[in-house]
């Protein structure tokens, strides 16, 4: 056996009916996976569903074998999982993992997890259980993982034997496991990458995946500081004997004291600090490449632990080793700002003598910073000077006609916006998708995006490129959560908890005009002033709309609409994505004019006469465009408890329902920008 494949096998499970059966006349056998932790095992979501509905129920229904013993165990978490625990599925899509917590195992050997994305073309070795000669035996084959198609990663020159699914996929030029065997196909293999692995911190709110993590990181500490073979060992040993930086031992040390931290909130937390890194050995404009679903510190050192040595560092230090123990000293700083000097967690003091033991191997002007950071008080400012206030992205989605599609069909994209310039794809779909499918198909991307926009308590706006005839899609009243989901912060709609803005899509195609340019620097300093968007509405009574009056023309309402003072905002008490108030809305556009409210509801409405008094005493309240935001995310969530109150009368904030908000700078991003598609796995930095 391989080094590899002598510490694989202790942590290698056989999973089958427990023992005595649930199926008395089926295969006992279901297949394999591995310790993560003592008492966690991860496998394919697939392999235990040959349990049936007792699996789903959470019922002690998974026989686990190992070296160390024979017991059952209970999954806590899978994805996909059945809706009900007597349904089948059909299929089993990616992920395709299941956790499954053992009890009796406190003690089994883990497997080393990569905390970084699979790199291609790599050696890789593949382990599981089979039944080549009628009895289960383990089976170590190599193979080379030498790409990606959509979330798998592709193995070739390895024979995938039926029972080794759910098994372990080891890179043999880093010594970590980096995926767990899917499946079989004609000449190659598809494996799940262990980065799918994030998926799962999504299923339960309670942090299940987290402690299983914890309890990982924690293992391989103990375990490196004990003399004999283990993973840390056996990476060391793929080390060159001169290399410098951040060492499998150091690796190891470090994840034990985040392991006693408490988590991130969400990637965006993690992301920032990593940029924040960058931005300070790299270069100060700094931007991500590829982005990471971080969900634990270890992710933030998986993006910095083998930077390249930049140019001019002639004093033998290492950029891997400053930006590590830099970031790590940026994540005690995160921790000790959120819960305060005296109640920090346990753990902080354990991380915080680590990294001052170890930063005196950093660049002096690194070491300074570090000690800086881990002060006691507030840190200088210098001490920060790449840290930014606010959330770390923007979340923005372009939608786009399909052209000559019958029914029409909207291609959209989903992006990051650094600095209101900085583009970073995400995801998307060219083919398009009908409009009543854009709220359920963006809802998961959107998701995504905004975790990795989020920081902390600063939460990513959203920006949302249309066509003009989909100004009325009701973006702020889009929910990410199922609909059944309990009442909380997930479930609020999303313009109740963030700022939810239209921009127009026709006009980032083309350079800014003067006016749009000039009436943005008006908007900016204030002060904001309501212009009703049609002129019927300066004669309206109570009714609405006056019938006997002539409708303004598209020219008439660009006329009007050009002579408006700057800060001028166009208002209307009816939808402006069709009809008079599409024609009155391009006038604005054209205008220049860079912000509008008005109502995205289609139904008729007769308060139009206090709807433009309102809007006009809101404004009025707003001292400039980037003041807009937060009273009109206050609206929308009074609008709400208005209309679950159930108010006889009418509410003094009525005026504000179905209320949408057209903001759009002209100078973000760049409209010459052509836009990529997402990075494929494994690609960027490296």
């Amino acid at each position: 056996m391989s080094a590899f494949d002598a510490l694989v096998r202790p942590a290698l499970v056989r999973i089958s009916a427990p023992e005595g059966g649930y199926d008395p006349h089926g295969d006992p056998f279901w297949g394999t996976g591995f310790f993560i932790a003592p008492g966690w095992v991860l496998t394919c979501a697939h392999v235990v569903a040959k349990g049936g509905s007792a699996v789903w129920r959470e019922e002690p229904a998974v026989g686990i074998t190992w070296e160390g013993g024979r017991t059952t165990g209970r999954v806590v978490l899978a994805k996909p999982r059945p809706a009900t625990p007597d349904q089948e599925l059909a299929s089993w899509d990616f992920p395709d993992l299941a956790l499954v917590r053992v009890d009796g195992a406190e003690h089994a050997d883990c497997v080393r997890l990569s905390e970084r994305p699979p790199t291609t073309p790599s050696r890789v070795s593949l382990h599981g259980w089979a039944l080549q000669t009628g009895e289960p035996g383990v089976r170590d084959v190599e193979g080379e993982a030498f790409g990606a198609v959509g979330k798998a990663l592709l193995v070739r020159d390895a024979v995938f034997i039926e029972g080794c699914s759910g098994g372990p996929v080891v890179d043999l030029g880093r010594g970590a496991v980096i995926g767990v065997i899917k499946g079989r196909g004609d000449g190659e293999g598809a494996v799940v990458p262990l980065t799918s692995l994030r998926e799962l911190h999504d299923v339960s709110e309670a942090p299940v995946l987290h402690d299983a993590l914890r309890a990982h990181d924690r293992h391989h500490r103990r375990r490196a500081s004990r003399p004999g073979h283990s993973w840390t060992a056996a990476q060391t040993a793929l080390w060159s004997p001169t290399a410098r930086g951040v060492s499998p031992r150091r690796r190891a040390q470090l994840y034990g004291h985040f392991a006693e931290l408490p988590p991130p909130d969400g990637p965006g937390e993690v992301m920032s600090l990593v940029d924040a890194v960058k931005r300070r050995v790299l270069h100060p404009d700094y931007q991500a490449v590829l982005e990471t679903d971080a969900r634990t510190w270890r992710d933030g050192v998986g993006r910095l632990h083998e930077l390249p040595a930049g140019p001019g560092r002639l004093d033998g230090t290492d950029l891997g080793l400053d930006a590590v123990l830099l970031y790590a000293a940026h994540v005690a700083r995160h921790v000790t700002d959120r819960y305060g000097e005296e109640a920090g967690p346990a753990g902080l003091t354990g991380l915080v003598d680590w990294i001052a033991g170890e930063s005196g191997e950093a660049h002096p002007a690194v070491h300074e910073e570090i000690t800086a950071l881990l002060a006691p008080g507030p840190p200088p400012a210098a001490a920060v000077p790449a840290r930014k206030a606010g959330a770390r992205a923007d979340v923005r989605v372009e939608v786009d006609p399909v052209p000559y599609s019958t029914p029409p069909r909207y291609a959209w994209r989903v992006m990051l916006l650094f600095d209101g310039r900085t583009v970073s794809p995400l995801s998307g779909d060219d083919t398009g998708v009908t409009r009543d499918r854009l709220r359920e198909t963006l809802r998961g991307p959107l998701a995504d995006a905004l975790g990795l926009g989020d920081s902390g308590d600063h939460l990513a706006a959203v920006e949302a490129v249309l066509p003009r005839e989909l100004f009325d899609e009701p973006l702020d009243t889009w929910r990410l959560s199922p609909d059944d989901e309990p009442f909380g912060e997930r479930s609020l709609p999303l313009g109740q908890r963030r700022a939810v803005v239209v921009r127009d899509r026709y006009r980032s195609h083309h350079p800014p005009s003067p006016e749009w340019r000039r009436r943005w620097r008006g908007s900016e300093s204030g002060p904001l002033r309501a212009v009703p968007l049609r002129a019927e509405v300066l004669t309206q009574g109570a009714e609405g709309h006056a019938p006997q009056l002539r409708r303004e023309t598209r020219m008439a309402a660009f006329i009007r609409l050009d002579a408006a003072a700057d800060g001028s905002v166009p208002v209307y008490c009816g939808p402006a994505g069709g009809g008079d108030g599409q024609r009155a809305m391009e006038a604005a556009l054209a205008a220049g004019h860079p912000i509008a409210l008005w109502r995205h509801s289609a139904r008729e409405h007769t308060d139009c006469a206090d709807f433009h008094k309102r809007a006009g005493m809101f404004l009025d309240g707003v001292r400039g465009a980037e003041g807009l935001h937060r009273p009109v995310r206050t609206l929308r969530r009074m609008r709400a408890d208005d209309a679950e109150a159930g108010p006889e009368e009418r509410s003094e904030h009525a005026w504000a329902e179905d209320l949408a908000v057209l903001y759009d700078p002209p100078d973000r991003p760049p409209y010459e920008v052509p836009l990529q598609g997402p990075p494929l796995l494994g690609e960027g930095e490296r």
